[in-house]
């Protein structure tokens, strides 16, 4: 059985503010945010359990190249992606959305 994959309409905000400004900052730039957080997506859909919780249920995901993580909930059922925020947010936002 496949398990649902689910991106929070939150985290997609996060996600798509991301692209937007790394696009401004540079032609292309944003691609690469979304090449690359796409790759830790899949990674993450693999092999859920080789990221480390960092709440009871709420596991975390780190981008390299970029200063983001990815914050998801794994069942037998689901991955829930909660949010994709900047390492310099206050990192507990994302429990306002679990």
């Amino acid at each position: 059985m496949t398990r649902r994959w689910i991106v929070r309409p939150l985290a997609q905000a996060d996600i798509g503010d991301a692209v937007t400004w790394y696009q401004q900052q540079q032609s292309g730039l944003g691609s690469r945010f979304l090449d690359l957080l796409d790759h830790v997506f899949k990674r993450i859909r693999e092999t859920p359990m080789q990221f480390p919780t960092v709440s009871l249920d709420v596991r975390r995901a780190l981008l390299h190249t970029f200063p983001y993580a990815v914050y998801f909930r794994e069942t037998e059922q689901a991955v829930v992606i909660l949010a994709v925020l900047h390492l310099r947010r206050d990192p507990w936002i994302w429990r306002h959305r679990a």
